[in-house]
Parts: structure tokens; C-alpha cells; sequence
């Protein structure tokens, strides 16, 4: 009995530390070396800046728990029309000293040498190389993403919608940080996952 009960002691502690993988839930980013930005296409759209609602968001895993996370500067544009994104005039800039999470301690250690290294990579940026619009209704975007000094081509999907003025594009999708450089392991007995999930809320109005 008293062996059992060993057991059962040491095991206990297993069933608590292991916290569902948040990017079990979203679509994995297709990553490829970066590619050849596309001449502008001849088709002519109106460019929609973001406005004050727009969001870039994150979150972060390890074995106990997750993290929230997100950007309070950024910058970008969509070219549209008829309420759809047409050529690859398309940006995203952000400001990564602007990084936040919903621990402040974290938040600091977000912009050290061992994440997102704020100093020497002060700029993330993303530039559409594609745009693909499926059976669905929905879109496939594409597009060099530079983050931590490194470039990737990333493919994830995206939902656009209009009401008015008002232009929106949604999308929640996971990559591997480590594709970016990103390696930092965290803790021995608390090691963190390699996949980031990235939310993009963005909403835009046509350019002043």
C-alpha cells in the first residue's frame, strides 16, 4: 500500500503541469524562403489605412500555462476593391518596443536578446507577395514576414469583410518562432513551445 501511495505521489504533480498547446486550434502558417515581390498589378484599388481599432495579437505557450500578448504600434494598409484586396500593395509595420503581455515582467523579457531583441531589431514587417481568394469566400494570404532580423515567406488564411467604409481582414494562425530565430528554451522543467499563435484583428478606411 505504502508503495502505491509513492507512486501515485510522484505521478500527481505530471497531471497538472501539462497545458493544452494553444495552436493545437489554428492553422499553421506555410513558411518558404523569401520571395520576389510582384510588380504592381495593373488593377486599380483605393489604399485603406488601419485605424485605432486595429490589432496585432499574439499567444504564447509553455509546458504550465500561456501568455496573452499583443502590439500597441503599428502601422499598415490594404489596397481594395469592391471590399476585396487586389494586387500586392499590401503592409504591415510594427513598432516592437511597443510589445505588451499580460505579465509585466514578461513584457521585459520579451524585448531582451532572448526574444524579440527590441534594440537591434526595432521593426517587424510584413509585405504581401499573394493574395488568393478561395472556394470558400475566403483569402490566402502571402507575404515576406520579417521578424528578429530574419525573412520568411508565410502563407495562412484570412477572412475580409466590409459594412460601409469600414474594411476589415482577420486571421488567426500559428508559426514556429524558431523559424525567426527565436530559440530560447525557458525553463528546464517549464520549456516553451515553439509555436507562437498570431492574432490579426486589422481594420482600415480608405486614405485621407
Amino acid at each position: 500500500m505504502k508503495s502505491k501511495f509513492v507512486v501515485l505521489a510522484l505521478a500527481a504533480p505530471l497531471l497538472f503541469v501539462a497545458c493544452e498547446n494553444p495552436a493545437d486550434k489554428t492553422a499553421t502558417a506555410a513558411v518558404s524562403e523569401p520571395v520576389e515581390k510582384l510588380p504592381e498589378s495593373p488593377e486599380v484599388g483605393t489604399k485603406y489605412v488601419f485605424t485605432p481599432s486595429s490589432e496585432v495579437l499574439f499567444v504564447g505557450s509553455k509546458v504550465t500555462g500561456k501568455h496573452d500578448g499583443g502590439f500597441k504600434t503599428f502601422s499598415g494598409y490594404f489596397t481594395v476593391r469592391d471590399g476585396a484586396p487586389v494586387g500586392s500593395d499590401h503592409k504591415v509595420v510594427i513598432d516592437m518596443n511597443s510589445v505588451f503581455s499580460d505579465d509585466e515582467k514578461l513584457t521585459a523579457h520579451l524585448k531582451s536578446a532572448d526574444f524579440f531583441e527590441v534594440e537591434t531589431y526595432p521593426e517587424s514587417v510584413f509585405e504581401v507577395t499573394g493574395v488568393t481568394r478561395n472556394d470558400n469566400g475566403n483569402y490566402s494570404l502571402s507575404g515576406n514576414f520579417k521578424l528578429h532580423g530574419v525573412t520568411k515567406n508565410i502563407t495562412f488564411p484570412a477572412t475580409v469583410t466590409q459594412d460601409g467604409e469600414t474594411v476589415r481582414i482577420d486571421a488567426e494562425f500559428d508559426i514556429n518562432r524558431k523559424d525567426f530565430g527565436i530559440v530560447y528554451a525557458g525553463k528546464a522543467d517549464d520549456l516553451i513551445r515553439d509555436e507562437v499563435v498570431i492574432k490579426l484583428k486589422l481594420e482600415a478606411q480608405p486614405e485621407a
